[in-house]
């Protein structure tokens, strides 16, 4: 047994160990941590959500303003 663990050496082993951990930790934040995939993806989805309402927006003011700009021509000069 002379200072080995699955045919690698003591240090060689620990060293890998270390680095699956702080993978699996890594992985683990992405996956499930306040900034993870759900987050973004729901993000997106929002994102998408107020552009289509924004342009739907955008619609009704013009159509406003072109009411407002008829019925502002229908009144007098003198009246405004």
């Amino acid at each position: 047994m002379n200072g080995t663990i699955a045919g690698l050496s003591l240090k060689t082993f620990l060293f890998g160990v270390a680095v699956l951990l702080f993978l699996g930790i890594y992985v683990g934040i992405v996956l499930f941590g306040e900034n993870s995939l759900p987050v973004l993806n729901r993000l997106q989805t929002e994102k998408a959500t107020l552009i289509a309402e924004r342009h739907k927006l955008r619609e009704e003011n013009r159509r406003l303003q072109k009411r407002y700009f008829e019925l502002k021509q229908l009144i007098p000069e003198e009246e405004r």
